[in-house]
């Protein structure tokens, strides 16, 4: 299995730490590079969770960087509007010379998210439905140059990025640059089983439709709801005549490495505090990541390795956000090197 490992650069940190400003921030993507890291990554939040915008970050980290792919872990693209959207990723797209990954998902049910919805006049429980139209007119733009679509809340009658008098349509380098689903589906709540099994049929028919891989951060502690997961897109895949195997696999995965678990835990409990206040009390924070020595660390990757993860986007818990890239490249990158992707 070829293995493929990404940083989440934390574009939130400069924002609530004081030793990690926005200058560091880009040149920690350049020492992502040169470690040896295959993508880097930025979030995505407008008020609920403020950071610094990413498009326009990846299109500073763009002309920074050589050789890394360029992604969003994640983007809440059905607060977007999809033209725009479409036009600014294929300027992205060419400023990094086809680097981007779009990773993508239709938004959380928190409430400040629901807040940013209400703000922005769109209907919170229609999402779903607002990010598949969404994806499906960014798609068409990026593959055929032009978009054709009667939905129920987007309606494009022959759009392109074109007037007639250029070249031809204002495309991205890649065709298309590949779209990562965001899902963190599973057949785990209080819902009846049927109910959880028509929302996991759901979540696996997005990816299978609208993406080219799969991007999570279920449960840490449970490789086995990965592995069950996976086995559902696989079969909505063969349900839909698609080729599973051509979608990528990725785990965004937030962890902390240290001299001893004890040491490891206390700095990741204090820095998720602050980064997800109304998460971090809602959900056992065992489940966000391993924290502990490289050792522990490395045991977790090969654990969900071989549950089929073959991309982790690692973020780092700790307002040192060098120190933990340094080390996790020292001490734990070479133990896949077997594995690699170069």
């Amino acid at each position: 299995m070829s293995l493929e490992f990404g940083v989440n650069l934390n574009n939130r940190e400069p924002l609530i730490a004081p030793d990690y400003d926005l200058g560091m921030l880009l040149a920690l993507s350049e020492r992502a590079e040169e470690l040896g890291f295959d993508s880097v990554w930025v979030g995505d939040s407008l008020f609920s969770k403020p950071r610094y915008e990413p498009i326009a970050l990846l299109s500073a980290i763009s002309q920074r960087t050589e050789r890394v792919s360029l992604g969003t872990a994640c983007m809440v693209s059905s607060t977007r509007n999809p033209l725009y959207l479409a036009l600014e990723w294929a300027t992205l797209d060419h400023l990094s010379n086809g680097r981007t990954i779009l990773g993508t998902g239709a938004g959380n049910p928190e409430e400040g998210v629901r807040r940013e919805f209400a703000a922005l006049g769109w209907d919170f429980g229609k999402r779903t439905a607002i990010f598949e139209e969404g994806l499906d007119a960014i798609r068409q733009l990026w593959t055929t140059g032009t978009v054709n679509l009667q939905g129920e809340h987007f309606t494009y009658d022959d759009v392109s990025f074109y007037s007639g008098t250029e070249l031809g349509p204002l495309m991205p380098v890649q065709s298309p640059p590949p779209i990562w689903v965001v899902s963190n589906p599973r057949l785990v709540g209080t819902a009846s089983q049927a109910t959880m099994e028509r929302r996991i049929v759901a979540a696996c028919r997005r990816i299978v439709r609208y993406g080219d891989g799969w991007m999570t951060c279920c449960r840490a502690q449970h490789p086995e709801e990965l592995v069950e997961q996976l086995a559902w897109i696989r079969k909505v895949a063969d349900d839909e005549g698609a080729d599973f195997d051509r979608l990528k696999i990725s785990y965004q995965v937030t962890m902390n490495v240290g001299d001893s678990e004890e040491e490891a835990r206390a700095a990741f409990g204090d820095y998720i505090g602050k980064y997800y206040p109304e998460l971090s009390q809602a959900m056992d924070l065992g489940n966000w990541g391993p924290v502990g020595t490289p050792d522990q660390i490395a045991e977790w990757i090969s654990t969900f390795a071989e549950a089929g993860v073959d991309h982790f986007v690692c973020r780092f818990g700790a307002i040192d956000q060098f120190g933990q890239v340094e080390r996790f490249a020292r001490e734990v990158l070479p133990r896949f090197a077997a594995e690699r992707v170069r």
